[in-house]
């Protein structure tokens, strides 16, 4: 289906179009004109299908026909109005810092020709930015729910006059420890008002929860629950953790790829890769919580702007991460869920494209694989262990490096302890026979001193 055919307006149509966009997507389609009714919905599907534009769209044409609605001011206009300052009218909720960037930057392009005004709160930065643009009037909120109440606690924000609540996410929100947070935002909601929720999984607990807070909502699903994208090719390495560093180098040095998203399951996990793969000669960094906001947007920056060619991420880059052209996402660790597995993958294959998602699988991370393959329903490939791989396994003591030619790491070699204990008594039986020396010669020591007392 055409965006025209769709009931948008010019303004909306004619930056979805200076965008580059001329057919929508299902859950576009079927969204977007019950949005604009004013129905409340649940919106499943996929990631990477445009559920973004599915609720910004329709939710900049909503503020345009409410305002069209609202009663215009009386009098002869002979007396100077007083200009008031814009009261928010739609607020969209997000669970994490980069995604509530990119749905901000969203409603900016889709309604830069509305004169509507939106900005964006999320924790982990100073809010004298945010403060200040919010002193100046804004439209569309979109936030984080821990910075949002704080700065309700401050006063800087009101929500007596929310007209659209948007929840992105909700699966995610709702069940990772963010209901108490969205129940205190929603009591502080109009009763009156719209209320959506877009998600790539939507469970059924989380459906009852949700209703809740919906009004007689429409449900769109355009894909069965947690499907990832058809086009995304998926393969499973049966490897040990220690053989992990090695696959990983060698298969970013010999698969070629435009752009590689690797998940980590722990902050200090995503660091080690990162230091492992640069002794390795690839160009790689980590995006987590630990960082700051400032060093995870410069290091997304320039992986968008291929100066990185791989990001390391934990599941904090699962939700929202949108970046154009990512040809591999590779599960270094099997994420804790299987409903996780498809936000991962949905990094690849986006809009259409095709792209490739290739797992780490260790012994015991084989029920994680099995819960997997029962979500998508659906047996994933299993790759043919490399044959450097099976020769580590083979003899472990000589491992080979995960690039021909190089040196398994820049380490000055130490010997451990079991060696170093082999090395003196090897040295020692040189002596003069009878000595104390020898395998056992410390415990003779010891015996000989308890005799002398």
């Amino acid at each position: 289906m055409k965006f025209e055919d769709l009931g948008l307006v010019e303004p909306i149509l004619r930056a979805v179009f200076r965008e580059g966009y001329e057919t929508a997507t299902p859950i576009q389609a079927k969204a977007i004109p019950l949005v604009t009714e004013g129905r409340d919905l649940i919106g499943c599907a996929q990631t990477g299908t445009g559920k973004t534009a599915a609720f910004a769209l329709p939710t900049l044409q909503r503020l345009r026909d409410l305002n069209a609605k609202s009663p215009k001011p009386s009098g002869n206009g002979q007396h100077k109005k007083k200009k008031k300052r814009r009261k928010i009218r739609a607020l969209v909720l997000s669970p994490t810092r980069e995604l509530a960037t990119q749905i901000h930057d969203s409603f900016a392009a889709y309604g830069r020709f509305t004169g509507f005004r939106q900005t964006v709160v999320y924790g982990g930065v100073s809010q004298g930015r945010q403060v200040r643009a919010l002193q100046k009037g804004v439209d569309t909120l979109v936030a984080t729910p821990g910075r949002l109440l704080d700065l309700m606690g401050q006063g800087y924000i009101d929500l007596s006059n929310i007209e659209i609540l948007i929840l992105d996410e909700a699966d995610r929100m709702l069940d990772m420890g963010f209901i108490h947070d969205l129940r205190q935002i929603v009591k502080n909601a109009p009763a009156e008002r719209q209320t959506l929720m877009f998600s790539a999984t939507m469970p059924r607990q989380i459906r009852e929860l949700a209703n809740q807070w919906l009004t007689d909502p429409a449900h769109v699903q355009v894909a069965p629950a947690a499907a990832p994208a058809e086009k995304v090719e998926q393969s499973v390495y049966f490897v040990e953790p220690k053989q992990k560093p090695m696959l990983l180098a060698r298969f970013l040095h010999e698969v070629p790829s435009s752009r590689t998203l690797v998940f980590a399951r722990t902050k200090h996990g995503a660091d080690k890769i990162v230091r492992r793969l640069k002794r390795d000669g690839i160009r790689a960094d980590a995006i987590h919580g630990n960082k700051s906001q400032a060093a995870r947007q410069r290091v997304l920056d320039n992986f968008k702007a291929d100066k990185l060619p791989v990001l390391i991420a934990t599941d904090i880059a699962a939700r929202g991460l949108d970046v154009d052209d990512i040809s591999h996402v590779i599960n270094y660790d099997m994420p804790h869920d299987a409903e996780t597995y498809v936000h991962r993958i949905g990094r690849t294959a986006r809009a259409g494209a095709e792209g490739v998602a290739v797992s780490f699988c260790g012994r015991e991370e084989h029920p994680k694989l099995r819960s997997i393959e029962q979500l998508i329903r659906r047996a994933i490939t299993v790759e043919k262990k490399p044959d450097f791989i099976r020769a580590a396994e083979a003899s472990p003591n000589n491992a080979p490096s995960a690039t021909k030619g190089k040196k398994p790491s820049g380490r000055k070699y130490r010997p451990s302890r079991k060696y170093h204990s082999k090395s003196k008594s090897k040295g020692s039986s040189r002596g003069a026979p009878g000595s104390a020396a020898g395998p056992r010669g410390n415990g003779s020591k010891r015996r000989r001193r308890v005799s002398a007392r």
